[in-house]
């Protein structure tokens, strides 16, 4: 099979994929999405069951299409959010293969451009996307060894309490997904035990306004950068059960048992860090100090929001808080399922090229790689605090479209020279 050309070769169709082909095509630069399963395919089978987007219908969207069937204040399910991108892609034309897995990119020797090799053929590319994201390989760390004889799974491999084998289940893990799939596993009647670390917990909403459109105003979707020692730091938000703030003293009344940052595990003994109250009271911290930036924010603009007093409540401190547990023996409290909400790291290896750090980070501005020629789409805090939501990486795609249209620019401007210089001979 000959070798395709192609100006811009993008790697992967899921969000960040769509929204690079949208602006690549309004510039009308030549290029080929390739994606090795269906479009969007992380929000199909990447997910639990029960799953919906964690902001509302009218703020988790592309700027062209709003979601149909959805009222503005809903939150999709995992379904209609994988739905809505195919249709995007329809309404664009984008030029999208599914089923190509790139297994390979590699720097042209002696020419521009990169050498691409791929499961339906090869292809020769003036610049390279990688529009693969950050969910690209489940993090579970090595705490539990596999003879412990306990069921082990990620989060992206959970999909309901079903699938479990009798027993009681830790959860380890209090972003959006530890804290819905621990919800979601105590309702079906099993006896749940939660491991929070530290964490950010804004309102779901507050004087009738969600937190999407807080963050908004307030200007804090545009932070360029998180604060120091803050920049894995999980946000616990929830769109469940048409969305509510998630509160770990209510999680704690449902019979949920908290415990503090996972630590070791020896001779069927798991052990927990004495972090829990610190964890809770500065995630408290973050929610109280939002509604004094929102309720500052009303006041300065004379505002007519109704009061919500009832939102500095706290629920009184359940048992597991004001004498939290140390050391669990699993056998003795009948767990026998663990499920690591730990997160992912990212996984470039098909990109041979010398541009990341010590840890496989991609080393890149505002998602421009040190490798001339190459970009990354859908990294957290790529330009701002938004980037890794569904419209945050739109707008970094348009950026990227940008710094493309830039060099294409530059090489035109290279071969008039030429032209020039072989007249004037």
């Amino acid at each position: 099979m000959p070798t395709q050309e192609i100006e811009v070769l993008v790697v992967g169709a899921g969000q960040a994929g769509v929204a690079m082909s949208e602006h690549l095509g309004e510039r009308g630069i030549s290029h080929v999405v390739l994606e090795r399963d269906r479009i969007a395919e992380r929000w199909r089978s990447g997910r639990w069951d029960s799953l919906v987007a964690n902001g509302p219908a009218w703020h988790d969207r592309f700027p062209g299409l709003e979601f149909t069937a959805l009222e503005p204040g809903a939150f999709a399910s995992k379904e209609q959010v994988a739905d809505y991108f195919a249709a995007y892609a329809e309404k664009i034309s984008a030029p999208i293969r599914c089923g190509v897995e790139v297994k390979s990119v590699r720097r042209n020797a002696g020419a521009p451009g990169f050498r691409v090799e791929t499961s339906d053929g090869d292809y020769n590319a003036r610049y390279v996307v990688a529009a693969t994201g950050p969910f690209q390989r489940p993090v579970i760390p090595a705490v539990v060894p596999e003879t412990a004889g306990l069921t082990q799974l990620h989060s992206s491999s959970y999909r309901n309490p079903g699938q479990l084998p009798e027993g009681a289940v830790l959860v380890v893990g209090a972003g959006s997904s530890g804290v819905q799939i621990a919800a979601e596993i105590r309702r079906s009647g099993r006896q749940v035990f939660l491991s929070v670390g530290p964490h950010d917990r804004p309102p779901r909403s507050y004087r009738g306004h969600d937190f999407c459109w807080w963050l908004g105003v307030l200007g804090k979707w545009d932070a360029s950068a998180p604060a120091e020692g803050a920049e894995h730091v999980t946000i616990a938000v929830s769109g469940a059960d048409g969305g509510h703030t998630v509160d770990f003293r209510a999680l704690a009344e449902t019979g949920i048992k908290l415990l503090g940052r996972t630590s070791s595990f020896d001779d069927g003994t798991m052990h927990f860090a004495p972090d829990l109250r610190d964890n809770i009271a500065r995630g408290d911290a973050h929610y109280l100090a939002l509604l004094d930036e929102a309720d500052a924010y009303i006041e300065r603009n004379g505002l007519d929001l109704p009061e919500e007093p009832e939102a500095r409540l706290m629920r009184p401190d359940p048992e597991s808080l004001t004498n939290p547990t140390l050391e669990l023996d699993l056998a003795e409290a009948g767990i026998t399922t663990i499920v690591w909400a730990t997160g992912f790291a990212v996984d470039y290896n098909w990109l041979e090229i010398d541009a990341f750090d010590e840890k496989g980070r991609p080393l890149q501005q505002r998602g421009v790689s040190t490798e001339p020629g190459v970009y990354f789409l859908g990294l957290p805090w790529q330009s701002r605090r938004g980037s890794s939501f569904i419209w945050g990486v739109w707008h970094d795609a348009k950026y990227i479209a940008d710094q493309i249209t830039i060099q294409r620019g530059y090489l035109k401007h290279d071969g008039q020279a030429a032209l020039l210089a072989g007249a004037a001979v």
